[in-house]
């Protein structure tokens, strides 16, 4: 189907294996990625999976501060793709995702109606959910509100983190925006309306109140929120001494046991080269983690230098 001139919009490493699949099967004519920008303590320039895909590849790259700029609106009018593809990008306006022959198709690593927003893989398994997916729609004026395409499901291993998923919807991923774009041009696909409903589930952006671990919940909702934030952003606590000094840390992988005790919850518990706290309903039992100034490492390392005897409780 290289007769079939496609623009790609994504920035997030999440869209490189379907940018591969686009450029062997289809005509990947042009790639639109964010624009860069500074980032982290140093505040270098660093460029996006995408960008780098791009540029490696030599494809034309394009990088607009506004979707809606005059400029760049008439530069994809010009190429007259017969797709736009979006994965992990922002809201494409109208007057852009208009312009394509068969329409604009955007990637989605969830089961639609559930779970639209930014970060749907962390939320399935901070709610403990049995099975997810990905989801392929044409866009329209909302965000993930499109008529859906295909979607494909996989069950979730109750010890899997955000981003071995991550790594697995990825590639689940690309293979459905294939038979997407050959099935539209086929015609061999029928759009679903997407199911109106109350309750459905939100994949909600992170804040520090949504991130921060709150041990007055029961061992596994606990476990479940330190896996679905690992590696990023990271389940935050600290740690708390007896003067009330505290140390920001970040919980990356832990197990979990149901046991009844009587302690208060967060209380720290280290024996044997080992960090127990304690939960509603039992200990969690930390495996690896990040201590304020220090690299990320598991437990034992950790405690070879870190006076864990210093502190007392996590809050």
């Amino acid at each position: 189907m290289k007769n079939i001139k496609i623009v790609f919009m994504g920035t997030a490493e999440f869209g490189i294996p379907t940018l591969k699949i686009l450029n062997d099967v289809f005509n990947l004519d042009t790639i639109v990625t964010n624009y860069d920008k500074p980032s982290g303590r140093g505040q270098k320039i660093r460029f996006s999976a995408v960008k780098e895909y791009a540029i490696t590849n030599k494809i034309n790259l394009l990088q607009p501060k506004n979707l809606k700029d005059e400029v760049f609106v008439k530069k994809i009018q010009k190429i007259n793709p017969d797709f736009i593809v979006v994965v992990a990008f922002r809201m494409i306006p109208r007057i852009v995702w208009n312009i394509p022959k068969y329409g604009t198709i955007n990637l989605h690593a969830s089961l639609l109606p559930d779970y639209r927003g930014s970060a749907p893989i962390n939320w399935v398994i901070m709610n403990n959910e049995k099975i997810t997916g990905v989801t392929t729609f044409f866009i329209d004026d909302k965000i993930d509100t499109g008529d859906i395409l295909i979607q494909e499901k996989i069950k979730i291993d109750k010890k899997i983190n955000a981003g071995e998923l991550h790594d697995k919807l990825k590639l689940i991923g690309a293979s459905i925006v294939e038979k997407t774009l050959k099935g539209i041009v086929e015609n061999s696909l029928q759009r679903v309306k997407q199911i109106q409903k109350k309750d459905f589930n939100t994949a909600y952006k992170f804040d520090k109140k949504n991130i921060k671990i709150d041990w007055n919940q029961n061992c596994l909702e606990i476990y479940n929120k330190i896996r679905g934030l690992s590696p990023y952003p990271g389940a935050k606590t600290s740690f708390v001494s007896k003067s009330g000094e505290t140390v920001n840390t970040i919980f990356y992988e832990s197990e979990y046991l149901v046991e009844k005790h009587n302690h208060n919850n967060g209380k720290i518990i280290h024996e044997k080269g080992k960090i127990k706290i304690t939960c509603k309903n039992g200990y969690l039992l930390i495996k690896n983690l990040k201590i304020e100034g220090k690299r990320r490492m598991d437990t034992e390392s950790l405690l070879n230098g870190f006076k864990i005897e210093k502190y007392e409780m996590v809050k």
